[in-house]
């Protein structure tokens, strides 16, 4: 039976959009459904914002970057009128679903949406955070890390040639699996999670014995951690009641205490939104099209509320109200794990 489903993605880009995009029509067109693009996250659900998203559109988007729908944080749950206007953009548009790709915020959306006002809704996970419970990997975090790994590989280098510590600040706002990661993968002398208290003497120490020994040390910090003399002034929110990170100035400050508690000479990088862009990984390519592919197989069986999930080897759909309900940081078994690498 032929249905029209509309497909946006919201918050944060991440490699690994466009391939679940592409894997939810391909698989949505054998099931003679048409697709509609929704422009910019929920903003052009609320607008009405739309594009077209076919074969054409979709068939050799696997590689790219970003997402070709364009995204934004907007939050409809936030805006006078605006959440009529997406349920009035989804009669107008006579779609039979919608499939929303997001993390936390975005998904939190959707399941409201279903919830109380049962609209006929699929969530597919986003995030390079890795942050979503209900899921064991998300794409975009794969090449996010990727991203990262290489870049603690280059300041190595450069750390050893002057002869410095060399501090890297990565993305990942309340959990810190994009830093362990990197940290882990790129034999980092130290990481900073925002799920464990800093201990800066013990930090710098161990640096100052490694620096000692190999001309060099580097430190992973993630952008969302608490230090002493970090900036702590009131920062701006997004509608989803989230501080933008953009000006703690982390990194530069982690930079700052290992310097004057070690005296050797110490410079910090950030790649920020480096991480999001670029071609996706060949695990983001994958998973991305398989979760896409299941969002479309969800809809046909009906089967709403529900993001799909990877468990295991084995992708299923998951409720929305449990997939958002809480974050899933990283826990102590993991920190024990980084921590045998710091020697």
């Amino acid at each position: 039976m032929s249905k029209r489903i509309g497909i946006l993605t919201g918050g944060g880009d991440c490699p690994g959009l466009n391939p679940a995009i592409r894997g939810c029509v391909m698989a949505g067109l054998d099931k003679g459904y048409e697709f509609i693009g929704l422009q910019e996250g929920w903003r052009g659900f609320v607008e009405g914002k739309t594009q077209p998203l076919g074969l054409a559109e979709v068939k050799e988007i696997i590689g790219k970057g970003g997402t070709i729908l364009g995204t934004s944080r907007t939050n409809p749950f936030k805006m006078e009128g605006a959440v009529e206007k997406c349920l009035a953009t989804f009669k107008n548009l006579k779609l039979d679903a919608l499939v929303a790709l997001g993390g936390e915020d975005t998904l939190g959306v959707a399941a409201r949406f279903y919830k109380e006002h049962k609209l006929s809704v699929v969530g597919v996970p986003k995030t390079m955070d890795n942050d979503l419970s209900a899921t064991d990997y998300t794409f975009g975090f794969d090449t996010a890390t990727t991203v990262a790994v290489d870049a603690v590989e280059r300041l190595r280098d450069t750390g050893r040639s002057h002869r410095r510590i060399m501090v890297l600040e990565v993305m990942g706002r309340h959990a810190g699996w994009v830093a362990l990661f990197t940290a882990i993968a790129s034999a980092a002398d130290w990481v900073l999670l925002p799920e464990r208290k800093s201990d800066v003497k013990t930090m710098c120490a161990h640096l100052k014995k490694v620096h000692a020994r190999d001309h060099v040390a580097i430190a992973v910090t993630s952008e969302a951690i608490e230090l002493p003399g970090m900036k702590t002034e009131t920062e701006q929110l997004d509608q989803f009641g989230h501080m933008l990170l953009k000006n703690r100035a982390v990194g530069e400050t982690v930079a700052g205490l290992i310097e004057k508690e070690t005296g050797i000479e110490t410079r910090s990088a950030v790649i920020g939104h480096v991480q999001r862009g670029g071609s996706p990984t060949l695990f983001d390519r994958i998973l991305g099209t398989r979760v896409g592919v299941k969002a479309a197989d969800l809809i046909a069986k009906g089967q709403f509320g529900q993001m799909v999930a990877l468990r295991g080897n084995e992708v299923v759909g998951v409720s929305l109200e449990e997939a958002t309900a809480t974050l899933k940081t990283v826990p102590l078994e993991w920190l024990r794990l980084a921590d045998t690498f710091f020697k």
